[in-house]
């Protein structure tokens, strides 16, 4: 009996280790999950701050880029309005040009018509 007695202790004691064994896993198992999951709650707040921090540069980026492009495009328009200004002046000029050379050539034919008359008076007195 005395046996008997010691195996149902000896059962006993290991009922009770495997008890406090179980348990410790369990509590090791729901610090794992607690540590898990606060790991993740981490990475998902860093991703989510690494997000913003790059929408955020894409956003500054964008708007520095649409800055640059209208600065871009206020030069292009001044020196197309400066050639505009340019063309109009060598037109004017042109014209002037043209209307000196008209005038300058109906001179010269009234300048001939008179010399020619001058040379005809000229001969007739010979």
């Amino acid at each position: 009996m005395e046996r008997d007695t010691i195996v149902k202790e000896v059962v006993e004691a290991l009922k009770m280790f495997s008890h406090d064994i179980r348990t410790q896993i369990d509590e090791m198992g729901s610090q794992l999950r607690a540590e898990i999951q606060d790991t993740a709650n981490q990475l998902r707040a860093e991703i989510q701050e690494t997000a913003n921090q790059l929408r955020a540069e894409m956003q500054d980026t964008a708007n520095q880029l649409r800055a640059e492009m209208q600065q871009f495009r206020a030069e292009v328009n001044e020196r197309f309005d400066r050639l505009e200004q340019k063309f109009a002046g060598l037109r004017v000029e042109l014209t002037e040009t043209q209307e000196t050379v008209h005038f300058l050539a109906s001179k010269t034919i009234q300048h001939e018509k008179k010399l020619h008359h001058l040379a005809k008076q000229l001969e007739s007195i010979r």
